[in-house]
């Protein structure tokens, strides 16, 4: 019946309980292999011909917090790891639509083929958390039967290492580099001062932000960062990113609004972290609108009257590829190792406060991002 189980990329068929403990006795007996496996510090799993696991050494259980390996017997990886994928379709792991831009899934299906592949996965897994890792796949053959032994390698440290180095050699050197420039100008001619003064207040608050920003996200996922909460008001909300933003480079010939109906109401939230997120999804909208198009602010509440729901729309399409990869940590359309905007937003959201990060795109309606926060944060 498995093989009758819809899936948009890897097959859904699995092994039978017989045919598992069949496989794993087989690897118990290779004592060789699995002493050499169980002695080195990299996770190491042995994949029969459907993605299932029937070994994993010492390093991969300590990892993942197992002290019985059968709790895991059979499982694909991505169901080991908890990815919040896997339990999309009936299938499982490799048979979700995200699925085909797994690196993991590509890598296993290439030595299936027998080609070894090394690639590397982003993992988002049902606890708010995520997983950057690089695969490596070999082909293995055993009594006629297909194998794949697949390795794992914790690349979290380098991609965060990349983004620090992007965001303080790149955008941060290149604001620093604009305010230099501007005081140049007003130091060489100081009557021109009036000129320049907002433009460099608007560049120091700029640099502020992107270093602010970094700081917030490496607090967060090291389960570092303290809440301040505070009555705010949506309006006053809205209000301020038009205002913000409509000054910046970015919204050069586009336009900025907010919905004049949108809902007025007080509630309760750590505000900083909430600009944090709707600048992001603000700053995002406007980076991907053409030049005549309009981003427009809203804020709704729940039909319980229990929370208060932002909205960022744009007039752009995301094409579904891309939909299926926005809130990865590493993921951007932008460019290598650009990937912190959306990510940040889901982060901080529903780790930090109590919300729901979503969206929708259509090709004749466009983009709305959502924020959904508690009224009342308790």
């Amino acid at each position: 019946m498995s093989e009758l189980i819809n899936t948009y990329f890897a097959p859904a068929k699995r092994s039978t309980v017989e045919e598992l403990e069949e496989q794993k006795k087989y690897f118990q007996n290779q004592q060789q292999l699995t002493f050499f496996l169980d002695s080195v510090p990299i996770m190491y799993l042995i994949l029969n011909e459907n993605r299932q696991i029937i070994y994993a050494n010492k390093t991969t259980l300590c990892a993942l917090g197992i002290n019985d390996f059968n709790t895991i017997l059979g499982l694909r990886p991505g169901e080991a790891v908890n990815c919040v994928h896997a339990k999309e379709m009936t299938g499982g792991c490799g048979t979700s639509e995200a699925c085909r831009y797994c690196g993991a899934v590509k890598a296993i299906i290439s030595s299936i083929d027998n080609i070894p592949s090394i690639e590397e996965c982003r993992i988002p897994t049902d606890t708010n958390s995520a997983f950057d890792l690089r695969v490596f796949t070999s082909p293995y053959e055993a009594e006629g039967k297909k194998f794949v032994i697949f390795s794992i390698v914790d690349i979290s440290d380098e991609k965060r290492r990349r983004n620090l180095e992007r965001i303080f050699f790149h955008d941060v050197l290149n604001i620093a580099g604009g305010i230099k420039g501007i005081s140049a100008v007003i130091q060489e001619n100081p009557e021109e001062i009036n000129d320049f003064k907002d433009l460099l207040y608007d560049s120091s608050n700029q640099l502020m932000n992107e270093i602010l920003t970094q700081r917030d996200i490496t607090n967060a996922e090291n389960n570092e960062l303290s809440l301040h909460i505070v009555d705010v008001n949506s309006k006053k909300i809205l209000n301020f990113l038009t205002s913000f933003y409509s000054q910046q480079e970015l919204c050069k010939n586009k336009t900025i609004v907010a919905n004049e109906n949108c809902v007025n109401i007080n509630f309760n939230t750590d505000e900083a972290l909430l600009l944090r997120v709707l600048g992001n999804m603000t700053k995002n909208a406007l980076e991907a609108s053409d030049k005549g198009q309009t981003v427009t602010l809203n804020v709704n509440i729940s039909e319980d009257k229990k929370r208060i729901i932002f909205s960022v729309h744009s007039q752009k399409f995301i094409p579904r590829k891309i939909q299926l990869q926005i809130f990865q940590r590493s993921f951007s359309t932008k460019g290598a190792n650009r990937g912190l905007g959306t990510y940040s937003m889901k982060l901080l959201s529903e780790k930090y406060l109590k919300g729901k990060v979503s969206f929708i795109s259509d090709e004749q309606f466009g983009t709305t991002f959502f924020g959904d926060y508690p009224i009342n944060f308790e």
